[in-house]
């Protein structure tokens, strides 16, 4: 059982940034890979990054790449999602989950957190 935390969320304008983090409770965090996904109101959940385990491979959807960057503290059980030069469609939930291997689909996932709001002003 992996329980997930998410903080760091808040109000910035565009173009500023915002890192966003997720620790997680229980022993094994370190073999699952982690990922960030988000929500607009309307929409559905959508992939944003993923990184493996061990912190060596990590992937992310083009609408984020370049400007967003996933990293993770094993040692802190802690993930982290970098953001930078943030757009208003950033807006958004963000969740981080967990999963037993990276992949970019929802349903792979068995752990999530309960979110955190990211809003982005023009």
């Amino acid at each position: 059982q992996v329980q997930l935390v998410e903080s760091g969320g808040g109000l910035v304008q565009a173009g500023g940034s915002l890192r966003l983090s997720c620790t997680a409770s229980g022993r094994t965090f370190s073999s699952y890979s982690m990922a960030w996904f988000r929500q607009a109101p309307g929409k559905e959940r959508e992939f944003v990054a993923v990184i493996n385990w061990t912190g060596t491979n990590t992937y992310y959807a083009d609408s984020v790449k370049g400007r967003f960057t996933i990293s993770r503290d094993n040692a802190k059980n802690t993930v982290y999602l970098q953001m930078n030069s943030l757009k208003p469609e950033d807006t958004a939930i963000y969740y981080c989950a967990a999963a037993t291997y990276s992949s970019r689909s929802r349903s792979n996932y068995n752990y999530w957190g309960q979110g955190t709001q990211v809003t982005v002003s023009s």
